[in-house]
């Protein structure tokens, strides 16, 4: 896929995030839900599929998760997550 079109489909899932100081104390949440992207992407992250979260909240859809990843990563270039270094033995 050529790199345009991968930016213009991660803009496009993006704004399926919202941020509203008055909707879940400003977290990002998928639009138009409460539901947290930080949840979803624990969820992942303990293994969960897809398909079962999506069987959890039958109100989201796949772009919803793949907003949420979206948003992680780019997250994730911005900030500094702390994670201790383990030395060689």
């Amino acid at each position: 896929m050529q790199q345009s079109l991968l930016m213009n489909d991660r803009t496009a899932l993006l704004k399926r995030i919202s941020i509203d100081p008055y909707v879940c104390f400003g977290k990002p949440c998928i639009r138009g839900t409460r539901i947290w992207v930080s949840l979803l992407l624990d969820f992942l992250a303990d293994g969960m599929s897809i398909q079962e979260i999506l069987a959890d909240y039958p109100h989201l859809s796949t772009e919803d998760i793949r907003a949420a990843i979206a948003y992680g990563a780019e997250m994730s270039r911005e900030r500094f997550v702390e994670i201790p270094m383990e030395l060689a033995a």
